[in-house]
């Protein structure tokens, strides 16, 4: 989800600085799946990667495709 598809609605502190950001439900979990995924991404960044055609070279073997 890009920051530009996000409506927040900011709560604000006496002197008018936002405190806090309440966002819908739909928005939250877009965020959360967002980070979950940038997570794994981060996890992982040190694996080797595959080709294309090696995976499916694999897939095929393992009867998957």
């Amino acid at each position: 989800m890009s920051a530009n598809n996000l409506n927040p609605k900011y709560i604000v502190d006496e002197n008018n600085r936002r405190s806090s950001v309440i966002l819908s439900l739909d928005e939250f979990t877009a965020l959360l799946e967002d980070l979950e995924d940038l997570a794994a991404v981060a996890e992982r960044r040190d694996e080797p990667s595959v080709s294309h055609d090696e995976l499916l070279e694999n897939l095929k073997k393992d009867d998957l495709v």
